[in-house]
């Protein structure tokens, strides 16, 4: 019998110190996880471009090599209020500091230094592929009448590969999402504000009807081939984002005055029901570019590109879940 796909088994965990195999447990780390891609190698291959006295042509040298990785995980707290989410080491990943607040929240918000990385064990039905080192970027989606998710891509130093048998996996860390709907689902809400000091509540602002959030957190994270110091680092960071809304012919008015100005404004969402489990996104300073129109089955809609900013460094977006 072939070797099946849905015998993957991916485990993540926190480096101590940068690439150093922190051996991820299939008890402590394994992740729930959906829309699988693995490129196991990535060789910037070198041809040997021989000179002979014949046709033919000349092999090539594997050079520089990593290991790339992509995934989703649903979007959903922990079920305990302050209590970090079995995701949280793959947003500490990305360049995000978890900061939690006990029995109240768990915060993510964007760092620009002391980068932390994961090692990423990736059981493919047999053989095991590992990154080390590695970091990357994500993108949220979080789309009316879909579940809530997290895309993952990482890159991460070759740790090499072996023929070995997935672990048994401890999966009940992770939390059943809500889909992304009316009932579950706040408005997206623009010129809001929130505490960050006690359980998150969009105040004032105005509630627009909406297909829900799209963010991508735009980090780049290069592969750097060094002599003695391979390694992924985060060196760049641009969020930005897309919504489609269902505005007035009033409010599209006053939305297309705000592009031409390049006004910016706070916008925020908030999904989820049940305690423990709900998320925040929050960004402060949104600049809405190009806008569009768009058809809902013969309904109007107004669809705009974010440029997501920052305000005072590190702030340009949050989320904010397990409250």
């Amino acid at each position: 019998m072939g070797r099946l796909i849905r015998k993957t088994a991916i485990l993540a965990s926190i480096e101590t110190t940068y690439g150093q195999d922190a051996v991820p447990t299939g008890a402590a780390n394994a992740l729930v996880v959906s829309n699988l891609s693995i490129n196991p190698l990535n060789a910037q291959n070198v041809s040997r471009d021989i000179i002979r006295a014949y046709l033919g042509g000349s092999e090539e040298l594997v050079g520089t090599a990593y290991v790339e990785a992509g995934f989703d995980v649903e979007l959903v707290g922990s079920g305990t209020a302050g209590t970090a989410p079995a995701w949280g080491p793959l947003m500490r990943a990305i360049g995000f500091a978890e900061v939690i607040t006990l029995a109240t929240r768990v915060d993510y918000v964007p760092v620009s230094d002391l980068f932390e990385s994961v090692s990423i064990y990736w059981y493919d039905d047999g053989v095991l592929h590992k990154l080390l080192g590695a970091r990357g970027t994500a993108s949220l989606k979080m789309a009316v009448g879909e579940k809530p998710v997290i895309s993952f891509k990482f890159l991460g130093i070759d740790g090499g590969a072996s023929a070995v048998a997935a672990p048994a996996t401890t999966l009940t860390a992770w939390r059943v999402p809500q889909i992304v709907t009316d009932a579950n689902s706040g408005d997206v809400t623009l010129g809001a504000t929130h505490t960050t000091t006690t359980a998150p509540v969009l105040t004032t602002g105005t509630k627009y009807p909406s297909q829900g959030l799209t963010i991508d957190l735009g980090i780049s994270t290069p592969f750097q081939a060094l002599l003695g110091g391979e390694s992924v680092e985060v060196t760049d960071r641009k969020v930005t984002g897309a919504v489609k809304l269902d505005l007035t012919a009033a409010q599209e008015v006053a939305f297309l005055a705000d592009v031409k100005a390049a006004a910016l404004t706070s916008i925020g969402m908030v999904h989820g029901t049940v305690v423990g489990d709900k998320v925040m996104v929050w960004m402060p300073s949104v600049q809405r570019v190009e806008p569009t129109k768009e058809d809902l089955n013969g309904k109007r809609l107004c669809g705009y590109k974010l440029k997501i900013n920052p305000l005072a460094g590190n702030d340009e977006i949050r989320i904010v879940t397990s409250f």
